[in-house]
């Protein structure tokens, strides 16, 4: 070996430990890279916010100024915050999501300013309950003690709007809860908190659900009596939503608790029953369910209804049409009467003005966003921590996908936001918390805490003459 070279001990290195280190003494490679991106994501959002101003009015935005510096400052504001609680964490997640809320954005105030000053708002508060729920959860092993008290609590908001007084109607949907002048959706939350309690409960019982115990005769199957209490769990809640009029929803938890368990257990079996009890579960909601009827009536020949309930969809065909590839550039769109354009159907808003290139760099932040929670999953450390990153995963690919493929006209359009892009503040919050726990799962499946002072020792060791 030459006399310059560094040899390395193959003694362990010490693990970090729960405490947060100081500042100086952590490498933080990771956290470089995000700080670039989020760089970068500023600038093309602060382009494309002077950009839809001099195509709608010719003139820069009045406040252009503040909304750059307030949009810097939360964006080194969440990044410090990363540095300090989770110094290892996923690079990317954040910065694709602040593009997909920017772009977002962008669309809200060209269309409904009203609701870009609530979006905003709604932004700051995700953003201080992201940090906020690094700062509580510390440790993801502590979500998996409280699993019956979370469950608890999903039930609770799930319920909620049924409570008369504080529970309303919109579009349909009972869905929403009034307190005093807050609005907001408790499903939002209580998507998170089942999630929390199908990872706790399918890691503690992945071998029963996975592992033919129960004789029947000369073989040995499945045990079926494990399953029933989540199973009672999954049912209460899509029954819960069935009666709330919520086919979006309803969707989605059924697709989650099909992928948690079929990842848990490994057994192809699950996805069979699945579907089976999929399309029995459509078929009776089609059935005796009248907004999950008409639903279907619209999906399968919209323009016999393109002048009543099918008018929002027809539209937005329209307005994606005349985007093309390039868009019709920002601020030239014509798409604002179609209903709930900036919540909904952010997704046309974007087509129309983006055009395929717009939707298609949607399509690719959300890809990306689902492999980097695949990835932090395939890392975690834990059968829990694995099973909660899959979930959460899941939900943010899904939920995307439902309201996409809706528009596009390969499911039926369900009343679900797109994550991050749409104007709503239930959903927005919610998904910034969801982050946070992402981001507390990837920081645990770090690259271990390699004290500088130690690597400096031992390399002078390795390079001391050695005795004759």
């Amino acid at each position: 070996m030459p006399a310059d070279a560094v040899a390395y001990t193959a003694e362990p290195v010490p693990r970090r430990s729960w405490a947060l280190p100081s500042f100086q003494r952590i490498p933080k490679p990771r956290r470089r890279t995000e700080l670039g991106l989020l760089l970068f994501v500023w600038v093309i959002v602060a382009l494309l916010y002077a950009l839809a101003s001099l195509g709608a009015k010719n003139s820069l935005p009045p406040h252009a100024a503040t909304f750059l510096v307030v949009l810097l400052a939360l964006t080194l504001g969440v990044h410090v915050a990363n540095r300090w609680l989770v110094p290892n964490a996923n690079p990317v997640l954040l910065p694709l999501a602040a593009l997909l809320n920017g772009i977002g954005y962008v669309e809200i105030v060209r269309w409904n300013p009203y609701a870009a000053q609530q979006q905003a708002t709604w932004t700051l508060l995700g953003a201080a309950l992201y940090v906020g729920t690094l700062l509580v959860v510390r440790r993801t092993r502590d979500l998996d003690r409280y699993r019956y008290i979370l469950l608890l609590l999903a039930i609770i908001l799930i319920l909620a709007p049924l409570l008369p007084g504080i529970g309303y109607k919109v579009g349909g949907a009972q869905l929403w809860v009034k307190i005093a002048s807050i609005q907001f959706q408790p499903i939002e939350i209580a998507k998170i908190l089942l999630v929390i309690f199908f990872a706790s409960y399918f890691a503690d019982n992945k071998e029963l659900l996975s592992i033919p115990t129960a004789r029947v005769g000369d073989r040995l199957v499945l045990d079926p009596r494990p399953l029933l209490p989540i199973l009672g769990a999954w049912l209460f809640a899509i029954a819960v939503l069935g009666m709330e009029n919520d086919v979006g929803f309803a969707m989605l938890l059924f697709t989650l608790f099909i992928g948690m368990l079929w990842i848990a257990t490994g057994r192809f079996l699950y996805i069979v029953i699945g579907l089976v009890l999929f399309a029995l579960g459509a078929f009776i909601a089609y059935k005796f369910f009248s907004q999950v009827h008409i639903r279907v009536e619209i999906w399968l020949d919209p323009w016999k209804y393109a002048s009543g309930k099918g008018f929002q969809l027809v539209q937005s065909w329209y307005s994606l049409g005349s985007g093309g590839v390039g868009g019709t550039g920002l601020g030239l769109g014509q798409s604002g009467r179609i209903p709930e354009l900036t919540s909904d159907l952010i997704y046309t808003a974007i087509g129309e003005e983006l055009g395929f290139m717009g939707t298609g760099i949607l399509v690719i932040a959300f890809t990306l966003m689902v492999g980097a929670g695949f990835h932090i999953a395939q890392r975690a450390r834990s059968d829990f921590a694995r099973l909660c990153a899959a979930g959460l995963t899941i939900i943010v690919g899904f939920q995307a996908f439902f309201i996409m493929a809706g528009i596009l006209r390969l499911l039926p359009l369900t009343g679900i936001t797109l994550p991050f892009a749409a104007a709503g503040g239930s959903s927005l919050v919610a998904n910034y918390i969801l982050l946070a726990i992402l981001m507390r799962i990837s920081d645990e499946a770090g690259p271990d805490w390699i004290d500088p002072d130690a690597i400096s020792e031992r390399r002078s060791v390795a390079r001391a003459p050695s005795s004759p």
